[in-house]
Order: C-alpha cells, then structure tokens, then sequence
C-alpha cells in the first residue's frame, strides 16, 4: 500500500470521527432540550423515569417555586386563637392543615395569653413566636405546611373573607366542599383568604391523627419557656435524690464502683389531676349526656389508682399538675400511699417561676414538665392529658414501641379515669391510625390498651 493510499484512508477516519463526535455533541444538546420539555409535559403523572430509573423526580420537586408544593405568594389568615394552651395548639394545627389543603401559607397567627371563654374583648393576645419557635417550626414542616408574616404580603391582589358554616345544618362534608371551592377560581385568585368566624378549634375535623402528629411535633417552644421547665424538673429531681439518699443502705459502700447516692436516678410521676369544681361540673353533665361513667374521678380515686402503679419501696415524688386555684388545699397532698411523696407548685416552691408568667405560658412550662416525668397520670377526657400522651406516644414510637399493652417500656402514660386491672389507672397511648382527631379534641375511653 502506497503512502497516497494511507493518507487518504487516514483522511476518511478523521471524517468520520469528526461527524461522529458532532452527531453525539448534537445528541447531548437534544436531551438537554428536550428534557425540560418532557418534564413539563409528563409532570401530571406524579413520578417520571429517566435513563432506567437512574433519574426519579416527583411533581413536588418540580415546584420549585413554590416551596415544595406550599405556595409563599398566596395566604391564608385566621381568627385569634383562644382558649386553654392545648385547644390553642389543636386550633393552630386545625388552620396549617386548612392552608395546606389550600395550598397557602398561613400567616402567623395570634394566641391567647390569658384565658377567657366568653369574653372575647378581654383575651390578652400574645404572638406565635413569643410562645413557640417560628424558623424551627418552618424548618421542621418543610414542604408540609408554612408559615409567613404580614411582612411577606403585597397587597396585590386583595383579601377575600371566608364565612366559616355553623351551626346544625354545617356538615363535615358541606366543609370540606367550601375548601375545595376555595382552592380554585376566583377565591384563589386573591392573595389572602379571611377566614371570619368561630374559632379554630371548633373547625370540622377533616385530617388524620397522624398529620396533626405532624404539626404538633414542629411545635417547638421558645427557648424561656424550656429553661423555666427545666428549672422545674431539676428541683423535682433534687427533691427525689434527697429523699432517696436517706433511705440507701450500706451496700452501697462495699462497692467502689458504686455511683454517689447524692446523684442516683430520681424518677418521678406527674398526674394532670383535674378535680377543680367547674371541672366535676363539667365532666358530669358530659357523663350524663353521653352515659359513661369513666369521666370524673375523685381526689381518692386517683391517689388509689396512682399509688397501683410502682411499689412503695423507694420514695419517688409525685408532682401534681394542677389549677393554681388548689394551690392552697392541703387536702390534695394528703392520702397518698406509703412512698409517694405529692408536691405541687407551691409546696415544691416553684410557684415563684409560674407566678412571672401569663396563663398560657404556666401552662406550658407544666406541659413540658409533664412531658419529661418518668411516668404520666392524667385524664382521658382532657385535652391536655391528651397531648401530653400524644407527644410521649411519639417518643415510643420512635424507638420503635409501637404497644405499651402489658410490657414496660421508657416513657409509659395512664389515665386515672378508667380503672384497669385490680383497679390500676388504663396504660394509655395514642392510636396514631386515627382517621381525626375527634379522641383527642373532646376525649375518649378508647385509650388503645
């Protein structure tokens, strides 16, 4: 083969080469362009394949203008968040549901400081993020539901009120139907929906256990009220490790290994005592309405059945989560069983830290205090009781407890108001499968175990 010969073929190769390297390079720049485009077009489809499955992208995902799905250009507002702490916080989880169906940010609403059933005029309000964490809230409900302030509004395209339904005639499913009407055409088309009416913890209930679980979780308090609870808890357990340090016997010197008595564990119970008149009151109208008989418990009742729950055999203090107006009965401190050792606020000498405090910050340091006892006590038909148990189902569940039923596990709760077994208080967790939170807003005997 003469060089003419090689130089020609070698002249083809490149050529080919060449054409080969534009066709690929023209190949690369289809894909990229086409790729948003068959995006765009399948996105309707919730999931698309790409390249075997190497590339999965979501609808959310392609929302990137939107937060992952929650809108921050358009609003949802409320009314003013009343009542005790624990409604407060299911009427608040109540409206980030409704905005998130609404695909809406809510702004940030205002609680209630004081407590006021009836006498609206009088509420002392007090905004979300003085009582609980605003950016960690946002940070923690990412892509679920958000929250924005007034600063974030426009004024651009007006606000709409919403009337709220009431009365008999407003059905859960008449509800639901409004949302959805909201949801789209001209309401959407404004940039704040008004929600004026009732407040919203007596909203239908449209949403599972599990997704107010949600809300309930992000709800972290700001940094005062924890270290006040803290404060509490501390004295609690001093006041234990005092108490159980008395009654360690010589043993405990024949082993250097042996941790000081002054800084052995001090577990300790808190019981949500409702015994307060307008309490009983109440509890037996709602007995006599709803014909059982395993709502109202007496002081009596609930030492007994408390005092079934752990042996007497070392001294462990029982911390009463109670009304300020029984600070100055002695009687709820009398009649407890050999070892338990009752304090409350008063006794405890706490009362000092709450009395720095509006109503619903007291009552938040004592759900805090609640939440960290070894073991909780409380009443079924309470809200507080209720979400007290909620959060300390969660913390089970995430170490992987799924039934507290006849084993014991870290974190146990009861109520007093249902006798169990050789009349011990039920153990109680939530049924996280709950299709609403209707067990928990107004209260159950249906307590899982």
């Amino acid at each position: 083969m003469d060089l003419s010969s090689i130089s020609k073929r070698s002249r083809l190769i490149v050529c080919h080469l060449i054409s080969l390297t534009w066709k690929c390079l023209a190949l690369v720049t289809m894909v990229l362009f086409l790729r948003p485009v068959l995006l765009h077009l399948f996105s309707g489809c919730g999931v698309i394949e790409w390249n075997n499955q190497d590339l999965i992208l979501s609808h959310s995902l392609l929302l990137s203008s939107n937060d992952e799905g929650v809108r921050r250009e358009k609003f949802l507002e409320v009314p003013q968040i009343v009542w005790g702490l624990n409604n407060q916080k299911i009427a608040f989880a109540r409206a980030c549901l409704t905005a998130r169906m609404l695909n809406r940010t809510l702004l940030m609403p205002s609680l209630s400081a004081s407590l006021f059933y009836k006498e609206i005029d009088q509420l002392q309000p007090i905004s979300f993020d003085k009582v609980f964490q605003f950016d960690k809230f946002n940070s923690l409900c990412n892509g679920f539901v958000r929250l924005g302030r007034y600063l974030d509004l426009k004024n651009q395209t007006g606000i709409y009120d919403l009337q709220k339904g009431s009365g008999r005639k407003w059905t859960v499913e008449k509800d639901m139907e409004q949302l959805k009407q909201s949801s789209r055409g001209h309401v959407d088309e404004h940039e704040v929906i008004r929600i004026v009416g009732k407040n919203p913890f007596l909203w239908h209930d449209h949403w599972p256990v599990k997704e107010y679980a949600r809300v309930f979780e992000s709800l972290v308090f700001v940094d005062e009220i924890l270290k006040e609870a803290d404060k509490v808890v501390s004295k609690i357990r001093h006041i234990g490790r005092k108490l159980r340090s008395k009654t360690v016997t010589v043993q405990s010197d024949l082993n250097a290994d042996t941790e000081d008595s002054s800084k052995a564990a001090a577990p300790f119970i808190a019981v949500h005592m409702r015994v307060e008149i307008d309490w009983m009151i109440h509890c037996k109208k709602l007995e006599q309405r709803s014909g059982i008989n395993q709502i109202c418990s007496s002081k009596q009742e609930i030492m007994q059945r408390v005092g079934n729950i752990v042996s007497s055999e070392s001294p462990t203090v029982v911390y009463l989560a109670v009304a300020d107006s029984l600070l100055n009965d002695s009687s709820i401190l009398r009649g407890w069983m050999k070892g338990l050792l009752p304090f409350e606020k008063k006794k405890l000498r706490v009362d000092g830290i709450y009395k720095r405090h509006p109503y619903l910050i007291q009552s938040a340091i004592d759900y805090m205090v609640c939440s960290m006892a070894d073991i909780f006590v409380g009443n079924s038909y309470s809200t507080f009781s209720s979400l007290v148990v909620l959060e300390r189902t969660l913390k089970m569940t995430r170490m992987g407890i799924r039934n507290s039923c006849g084993i014991d596990v870290r974190w146990p709760s009861y109520a007093y108001n249902i006798p169990g077994e050789s009349n011990d208080p039920q153990k109680w967790m939530t049924n996280m499968s709950d299709s609403s939170l209707q067990a928990i807003s107004y209260g159950s005997n249906a307590i899982s175990c």
